[in-house]
């Protein structure tokens, strides 16, 4: 079936975080000193719903002084001011517009994330699915199938690309999706060479060799 869309992952496939603070895992960390244990779930929860730094922190019952509070928000704005498209992001993103296909994003990240994205972009892109606003984080079916509706595609006319094997790579093939996995730094052992590219302009090589 032919390729109508792409849709790409989006934190270590279109854009980079050049200062790391990883506030939403400080908070988690202080809750845990606090005497919350730390759960498997927490990142997902995180990731899932529609909430600030702050309404993270009121929602798991932080009981954090308004100096820690603060501290963990100017780390976040450190955070996001210092993401970035990859060089060759926007003229893939155009040169895929170019020859009609639809272009979309599906991403596991908390609310806060997507904004300096959708600033980012070189132009506003056909669907967007957060897992904050579908309640759902990859490799969850539900994500993908919302991403898929948005577009008005099936599964198989939509190509997945991103960098991390289960969510990006396996999860969008389970339902039905073509996909390719991102490795920036290499191939690494297990890959497949078929499915692996080493940068985006990679998307349109395999789009050219069918």
């Amino acid at each position: 079936m032919t390729i109508k869309a792409v849709v790409f992952d989006v934190y270590g496939t279109l854009v980079r975080i050049g200062e790391r603070r990883a506030p939403f895992r400080a908070l988690l960390t202080q809750l845990q000193a606090q005497g919350r244990p730390r759960q498997a779930g927490d990142a997902a929860w995180v990731m899932s719903r529609e909430y600030d730094l702050a309404g993270a922190a009121a929602s798991l019952g932080a009981a954090l002084p308004a100096s820690e509070l603060a501290a963990l928000e100017r780390d976040l704005r450190a955070e996001l001011d210092s993401v970035s498209l990859y060089a060759e992001s926007s003229a893939v993103l155009q040169a895929l517009a170019a020859r009609g296909l639809k272009l979309g994003l599906c991403s596991n990240l908390a609310a806060p994330y997507a904004a300096p994205v959708l600033r980012l972009l070189p132009f506003a892109l056909d669907a967007y699915a957060w897992s904050f606003e579908v309640g759902a984080i990859k490799p969850d079916p539900a994500i993908y199938a919302e991403v898929c509706r948005r577009l008005e595609c099936r599964p198989a006319e939509v190509l997945f690309v991103g960098d991390t094997p289960e969510a990006d790579l396996h999860g969008p093939r389970r339902y039905g999706m073509r996909s390719l996995l991102l490795r920036r730094d290499g191939p690494r052992e297990g890959d497949a060479a078929a499915d692996t590219i080493a940068d985006l302009s990679g998307v349109l090589a395999a789009l050219d060799a069918g």
